[in-house]
Order: C-alpha cells, then structure tokens, then sequence
C-alpha cells in the first residue's frame, strides 16, 4: 500500500494565514525540547530572536541558551524567490535552506552541521512550523542522518509585543 507524503500545500486553506515577512518582523521568544531517536527528551533550550526585513531580506538572529549553560547563535538570511518560496542561509547550515509556505504552514529542508564529540556531523533537518494563533507557531523537526532518523525537536515560538 502505497502513502502520500504530507506537503506544505496541504494547508493551503488552513487558518490564521501566516506572512512569514510579518510574523518574523521584532523580537521573538522559542521555547523547546531536543528528544533522541527513542523519542526521550535528552535537552531543553530558550531562545531569543529578533528580526527584520530589509530591501526585500530577511535576518533572524537566534540566541539559544540550553539546560546545560550552552548557549549557540545561529544567524538566517531569508530571501523570498516567489511564490511563497525563500532560501535561507546560515552559518552552520550546509548550503541553502529551502523554505515554502502556504496557509498557516512554512516548512524548511535543510542540512545543519552540528558539534558531535569533538567534531561535527551534517544532519538533514525538515522543519514544519504551524501559525496556530496570530503571535504563536509550533515547530517540529526530524532531524536525520542517511535517511534514518536520529532525532527530532518540538518548539513553539512567540511573537513578542511591542515595546513603547
């Protein structure tokens, strides 16, 4: 028995419709676990992001800070290439993101190079993040290794209010 893959333009009619130039636009809180392959909760993590857009660009600079005191930086650059498509780059990213959105959903494919035991190791991330209220999204990603997953992480993001 064959099954479909689960594709971004699914959620081409879902709600609240999620503009990525908007949602990603001044100060952002995320919030997540890191779980192994078993699905155990190996870590914990807080971020802060702040965001903009400009001449058409987006940068997201993501502070980590983990349960154990590590703290990680990753820098994106988001460039749209039309229709509801971006590239994204970072430094610890293997070449170019791709990015998709429609409806409430963006999803991101991707290859992060990450510290392992004192070296490093590419692993193939597929984000899927979902608008479920105007200033909240949840993130999953499968984090994989030769098409064999070796873990996954659950985040939820918060756009934070303005500050006068």
């Amino acid at each position: 028995m064959a099954c479909s893959q689960v594709t971004v333009t699914d959620y081409s009619d879902a709600k609240p419709l999620l503009d990525i130039e908007q949602f990603f636009t001044g100060n952002l809180q995320a919030h997540g676990v890191v779980k192994d392959r078993g699905g155990k909760v190996i870590r914990h993590f807080n971020a802060d992001i702040v965001a903009h857009w400009a001449d058409g660009v987006g940068t997201l600079t993501e502070d980590f800070v983990f349960d154990d005191g590590e703290k990680q930086r990753r820098v994106w650059t988001l460039t749209p290439t039309g229709d509801g498509r971006y590239t994204g780059t970072a430094g610890d990213v293997v070449g170019e993101a791709t990015l998709q959105q429609a409806g409430n959903s963006l999803f991101l494919d991707y290859v992060l190079r990450l510290p392992y035991n004192g070296s490093e190791v590419d692993v193939r991330v597929d984000d899927r993040m979902y608008l479920v209220a105007p200033d909240v999204l949840i993130n999953e990603s499968s984090l994989s290794k030769f098409g064999v997953r070796v873990g996954n992480l659950l985040l939820v993001i918060t756009r934070q209010p303005e500050s006068v």
